[in-house]
């Protein structure tokens, strides 16, 4: 019988000698010296020896050394020695198995003892030794190819080179590690005599079990990797082989982040196979029993654990349930990661732990409760401190939602949270909220349609039949029909439960027409029941719509966040909100058309998705209503963000032709039906296609004019000011067309509508504008065209015969504007020439441009022309040599000189020509002038006034001098105009104006900035976004009133506070954050205003974080910390130090504010400073290393030293000067009473001046030694005057209120009768006599 074979630490320990006298090798075969033949004849002796002699030859020595040799030098054979060898130990180790049953029968039958007790011996020898070289030439060859795919790695051509050398290894893989799984699970128990098989075979299996799992090539063969979970299966729960397993799986989960899933499996397997979760349930102990601070430190191994824990979850839910107690306490750990598993552990075990329903009473009651105590550690966990915590409770909410996990009784409050969410400061917070609350309405159990007035009618109804049904109606609300927190909206059995779709079609507004068929329906058990539950779910989907509604607002304010996640998730979930038309979604996705202006694509790209999948249908007529009705609904604004998108659909081909073709049918009143405002909106999308598609209004240029400025326009007057916008959307081609087929005609009619009276007012000036731009897009001589218009015009206000000639006095125009009609007429004239002089530059700056480019193409020519010639060498040089002449003589410039100089001639004779007798709009600038400085006229016609000053800013805009010329009575204006639109107006005007003469404008920036103190709302908002545009486009430097933009940040208005806002983000934008520069200058200048507290702090918060490179916050510690040695006033201390606590410290910050302390020490006497100084040294020790956490420290218990010592020398102070006055005040009235005496004192009322009687004192003294702080009545012939006593701080004081009464006197001397009597009976021993008063007195006092 061999020696018995015992598992070494290592293959090469076989080799050596034991004194147990264990199976060892006595001579190893050198094989890496055969030569390839010697190899082969060497393999397929050992193969022919285990084939042909019995299996458990292994354990001869001779075939036992020949077989560790080979073993040894396992990668260095070849690929066929490789596979000899391996599927001959394999084949017998197969047959091997079966044998071991049937050996417990031959030992009931043989009585041979010693003989059964040799071969048991015998076969768990091979056993083992079959094991050992098996699991060897697995560990051997996976380590061998992992070499490999690492030098592979290195070069490309090594790749096929090493694929072709595995021979397939994967598959022979596979079947050994099946092999040996299923030899443990064979019944080996007779082998080793025990149920369990010895420590060192479980040991070494169990060891390259968890060797494997460390390989993931293998655990990605599926064969493979369960293979090896049976292993260590079998190992910890079959063998018992369990506390050494647990600590190898909690390592593995520590190291490598790749086997956490498959760990999982292999614990699930365990206790599916074997009906034993012990493994599992020491592994969770395990991790609960661990120190919470060591998962803050191990990040990688708690999000490890944190997976593995939920993977458990998923697979063991009910097991996990059971022990999940044990994790609570880890909710109170630091690490987020371990909170985000639990939580969601939590969620799977709602979800899964819970679903069967059998057992008695008290387990169900158990179960629920342990479900609702969970559910509510999920809603606390929503308040968590990390947003990652927060968010990913959201996300686990989502998932139970979408699971129909979600009980009706807790949907409304988990909606609630989500909604609450939305205002959480972390994006990622923001995100989950929004996806949970898009995630609630998708499976929401109420109903497709969420409208508040249909959910408050239907409960109404069906409150009335409850109260049919019950007389006596109890005022409590009906939730408690809601179904409990283990009953899904689903209601999967438990209790008596509307189904999901009795719920949602009570909830639809056809319900009061099929009521009736509604009630069969309903199961006739118990009608009163079904009721009462129908309307606590009718309450809930209340709430949830009304909860729904409540956060439009709050989702309007998400699409202008900075975050384009925000942007995109709050779109989808309006969308979301508008297919349950929910109240309120249509207006908010209204406001999301502006964001396709935004800089970022992701967000234009989803305003677009979600314009085509709310707008967009395959009906091409529903398509063009819903695109014509957006038209009609929107103002300027959305206008503007409608044209971009129908543009960029039309050239992507989402809006077709077909749906142009509907379009111009309801322009055209084809369909029946159509009003004249359809017929409006219908043209302005087709003006708006006509960007992208020129050639949309080819074949309809006759309808553009005769509906456009027919009889429809009549009823629709912003018919004619859309047609005006078609014609200059016109092709070249269009507008040749129109001028030879009906030219005349149109421009009859422009000139009939500038000039005519069939428009209302507020209409014309729109129509008129589009008009005049029409007239000199489309003319071919809109010169002389707007020349005979301005003079029409004139006219038609002076009612003159004709000639050019304009009253150049105010007082004869002044005359005739007595009447409405007038001046209505002369606010449209004032209109249109300046309009027209407006127009009239940019015509000739178009002209100029066409000249410059023309004369670039004709040069271009001549230059091509040239080089095409035969000689075009000489002529290139010639040609070169001519250009440099011209060049050098200055010819060029001069050609462009001369262009200059003609355009600015043109530009100037548009006001202030040289010619006046020929200027026809100039003429009128001294009447526009002599009109604007009318204040008392302005104010009595506010819309004149209005037209004046457009006109006026427009002449400015237009001439430098005329500018120069008014500044001051347009900055007049701007700040005493009672109309605010006035103001607006002229506040826009002065943006242009800065743009156009900066340097006219520079000296009235300090006006510009005041625009902002307006009052009203109207004009600071216009205020905010001029300057905000010179400022972010470099047209205006940020001077030193930028503190005015920075109080808007606080403006009372939201949409102003924004715009601020706004502008400081896009500010630090620029360069190297310029707000780095200006906040000092901004918080002395904040500080000398009279600001609350609170808006100062949120004004520098605000500009403070938008400072983020560490450089400059460590340098503006040093700034801030130098400014208090030049302030003396307390409240800027509070400022400065507010300011200070707000920068994010370094270490170098810290530092530079320690090095600082000499020149702030003397502030820290004050509470609120000090405060402050505590926030920096709670935020330094955060972050600070051990080394500074100490000098941080140090610091602090110097700050509180000298805070204490300060205080102290303060209370001294003020003490010694309050005893200073004191004395002062008593040797004043002792001197005064040493020169005049006792009965010649007179006191003096320093208010009246008169004089006071010494009796009054004296029964005033009296008087106060019966009551001293109450109201006393003096003598008769004191006139009854009374007098008021108030105990103050230094003493008494005597008061009389001021009367008409001439005795009425006011004593403000310090309880005087006391203290002269006293001050008397210390200098003067002949005061006897008022010995007793003064005795009194003292006791009083």
């Amino acid at each position: 019988m061999a020696p018995p074979f015992i598992f070494p630490p290592n293959l090469e320990s076989l080799e050596e000698e034991h004194e147990d006298n264990r199976l060892y090798v006595h001579s190893v075969t050198n094989i890496t010296s055969f030569r390839s033949s010697q190899l082969e004849e060497f393999v397929k002796g050992v193969s022919f020896d285990l084939s042909n002699k019995d299996f458990y030859c292994i354990e001869d020595q001779d075939v036992f050394d020949r077989v560790y040799s080979l073993v040894r030098d396992f990668t260095k054979l070849t690929k066929s020695c490789k596979f000899n060898l391996v599927e001959c130990l394999r084949s017998n180790f197969s047959v091997l198995l079966p044998n071991v049953d049937s050996l417990a029968r031959i030992s009931n039958e043989d009585e041979d003892t010693s003989s059964i007790i040799d071969r048991i011996a015998s076969y768990r020898n091979a056993f083992k030794i079959y094991t050992y070289f098996l699991l060897s030439i697995v560990v051997a060859q996976e380590s061998s190819t992992q070499t490999d795919n690492n030098n592979a790695k290195v070069g490309k051509g090594n790749r096929n080179k090493n694929s072709m050398n595995l021979w397939n290894w994967e598959s022979q893989r596979g079947r050994i590690v099946n092999l040996v799984a299923n030899s443990l699970e064979s019944n080996i128990g007779l082998l080793f005599g025990t149920s369990n098989p010895d420590e060192n075979y479980l040991s070494y299996v169990a060891k390259i079990g968890f060797y494997m799992f460390e390989n993931p090539a293998m655990l990605k063969d599926l064969d493979t990797k369960g293979a090896i979970c049976r292993i260590i299966g079998t190992c910890a729960t079959k063998y018992h082989y369990i506390e050494q397993s647990c600590a190898s799986v909690l390592h593995l989960i520590h190291k490598y982040d790749f086997v956490v899933t498959h760990l999982a499996d292999a614990v699930a397997m365990a206790e599916e196979k074997y009906a034993d979760g012990s493994l599992a349930v020491i592994l969770i102990r395990e991790i609960g029993r661990a120190n919470p601070k060591d998962y803050v430190k191990d990040t990688v191994g708690a999000d490890n654990v944190g997976r593995f824990l939920v993977e458990l979850a998923d697979r063991l839910p009910k097991l996990m349930s059971t022990n999940v107690g044990v994790l609570i306490d880890h909710f109170g750990g630091e690490s987020y990661k371990i909170r985000n598993a639990l939580v969601g552990v939590l969620g799977k075990l709602v979800s899964k732990a819970f679903k069967d329903i059998e057992g008695d009473v008290s387990s169900k009651s158990v179960r629920i409760r342990n479900k609702q105590a969970m559910l509510q550690i999920m809603l606390e966990r929503c308040r968590d401190v990390s947003a990652y915590t927060r968010s990913r409770v959201l996300q686990v909410w989502g998932e139970l939602c979408e699971e129909h996990a979600i009980s009706i009784g807790l949907w409304n409050e988990v909606a609630k949270i989500a909604a609450g969410r939305l205002e959480d400061k972390s994006a990622i917070v923001r995100k989950s909220g929004l996806n949970l609350l898009i995630s609630m309405l998708q499976h929401n159990p109420f109903g497709p349609q969420l409208r508040i007035a249909s959910f408050e009618a239907t409960l109404e109804k069906y409150r009335g039949k409850l109260c049919e049904q019950e007389p006596a109606v109890h005022s409590k609300s009906h939730l408690e029909g809601l179904p409990s927190d283990n009953d899904t909206c689903k209601a999967d059995g438990e209790g008596d439960i509307l189904e999901e779709h009795d719920i949602s079609d009570s909830c639809l507004p056809c319900v009061e027409e099929g009521s009736t068929q509604k009630d069969s329906l309903v199961p006739n058990i118990d009608n009163s029941e079904q009721n009462r539950a129908l309307v606590a779910s009718l309450e809930a989907g209340l709430r949830f719509a009304k909860c729904l509604s409540e956060t439009m607002p709050i989702l309007v304010q998400l699409m202008a966040s900075s975050s384009s996640t925000d942007v995109e998730n709050t779109i989808l979930l309006l969308m979301r909100c508008r297919q349950f038309e929910v109240d309120g979604s249509e207006a908010c996705l209204r406001k999301m058309l502006p964001l396709v202006f935004s800089h970022d694509k992701s967000i234009c790209d989803a305003v677009e998705d979600a314009f085509v999948t709310i707008y967009i249908r395959k009906r091409h007529s529903e398509t063009a209503k819903n695109l014509l009705d957006l038209a009609i609904d929107s103002n300027i604004g959305d206008l503007a963000a409608l044209e971009v998108i129908v543009a960029s659909l039309v050239s992507k081909g989402e809006i077709s032709t077909s749906t142009i073709s509907a379009l111009w049918d309801f322009f055209t009143f084809k369909i029946n039906g159509v009003t004249a405002k359809q017929s409006r909106g219908a043209l302005s999308i087709l003006c708006m296609a006509a960007k992208s598609s020129t050639g949309i209004f080819h074949s309809h240029l006759q309808d553009i004019v005769d509906i456009g400025f027919g009889r429809w326009a009549k009823e629709e007057p912003l018919l004619a000011r859309t047609a005006c916008i078609a014609l200059q959307r016109l092709s070249k081609e269009d507008k040749e067309i129109l001028m030879a087929s009906c030219g005349n005609r149109v421009f009859g009619i422009l000139q009939g509508l500038i000039s005519g009276l069939s428009l209302p007012e507020h209409i014309w000036y729109a129509a008129a504008d589009k008009a005049i731009s029409v007239i000199y897009d489309v003319h071919p001589a809109p010169e002389s065209f707007a020349a005979d218009l301005v003079k029409r015009s004139y006219r038609s206000v002076f009612d003159c015969s004709g000639g050019d000639e304009l009253p150049n006095n105010f007082e004869s125009v002044s005359t005739g504007i007595n009447s409405t009609l007038h001046v209505a007429k002369l606010s449209r004239y004032l209109f249109v020439i300046s309009h027209v002089a407006l127009h009239q530059l940019v015509y000739i700056e178009s002209c100029v441009k066409k000249i410059r480019k023309q004369k670039t193409k004709t040069n271009k020519c001549d230059a091509d022309s040239q080089n095409v010639q035969e000689d075009w060498v000489t002529s290139a040089d010639s040609l070169k040599k001519e250009n440099g002449i011209n060049a050098e003589l200055g010819l060029a410039a001069s050609e462009d000189a001369i262009l200059d100089a003609l355009s600015e001639k043109a530009e100037k004779e548009i006001v202030s020509g040289a010619s006046v007798d020929k200027n026809l709009i100039g003429q009128c600038t001294p009447l526009l002038s002599k009109l604007c400085s009318n204040f008392s006229l302005m104010q009595k016609y506010p819309e004149l006034h209005a037209s004046a000053m457009i006109a006026l800013c427009r002449f400015m805009i237009i001439d430098a001098n005329f500018c120069e010329a008014n500044l001051q009575l347009l900055f007049t204006v701007v700040e005493n105009a009672t109309s605010e639109t006035v103001r607006s107006n002229c506040t826009i005007a002065v943006g242009d104006l800065a743009v156009r003469f900066p340097n006219l404008l520079e000296p009235w920036t300090e006006n510009m900035y005041a625009r902002l103190r307006d009052p009203s709302i109207s004009v600071r908002r216009n205020a905010v976004l001029v300057l905000s545009h010179l400022i972010l486009n470099d047209m205006m430097k940020v001077k030193g009133y930028i503190n005015e933009m920075a109080v808007c940040l606080e403006d009372e208005d939201e949409r102003i506070s924004s715009l601020a806002k706004l502008f400081f983000h896009e500010l630090s934008k620029k360069g190297s954050n310029p707000i780095y520069n200006l906040l000092p200058d901004i918080l002395g200048r904040l500080c000398k205003q009279n600001l609350k507290k609170e808006v100062f702090n949120n004004i520098m918060q605000f500009l403070i974080g938008s400072i983020k490179k560490d450089k400059q916050m460590e340098s503006l510690v040093e700034k801030l910390c130098n400014r208090f040695s030049g302030v003396t006033d307390i409240k800027q201390w509070e400022y400065i130090s507010y300011c200070l606590s707000q920068l994010t410290f370094t270490e170098r910050g810290m530092k530079k504010l320690m090095d600082s302390f000499k020149s702030y020490e003397h502030v820290l006497c004050e509470d609120s400073v000090m405060d402050n100084f505590k926030i920096i040294i709670s935020k330094g020790k955060k972050f600070a290393k051990p080394e500074l956490k100490s000098c941080i420290e140090e610091f602090e218990e110097k700050l509180l030293k000298f805070h204490v010592e300060k205080k102290e020398q303060e209370v001294t102070a003020r003490n010694a000067q309050v005893h200073q006055q004191k004395v002062s005040s008593l040797d004043v009235l002792i001197e005064s009473l040493e020169e005049g005496g006792v009965d010649d004192v007179q006191l003096y009322d320093s208010e009246a001046g008169e004089v006071i009687d010494p009796s009054i004192a004296e029964g005033t003294a009296q008087a106060m030694s019966g009551q001293s702080d109450a109201r006393f009545q003096e003598s008769e012939e004191n006139s009854g005057v009374s007098s008021v006593l108030t105990e103050l701080e230094d003493g008494l004081e005597v008061q009389s209120p001021k009367t008409c009464m001439t005795g009425a006197v006011k004593f403000k001397a310090k309880n005087i009768s006391t203290a002269t009597n006293a001050v008397l009976g210390s200098v003067k021993e002949n005061a006897s006599a008022r010995s007793n008063t003064e005795e009194a007195n003292d006791n009083n006092v």
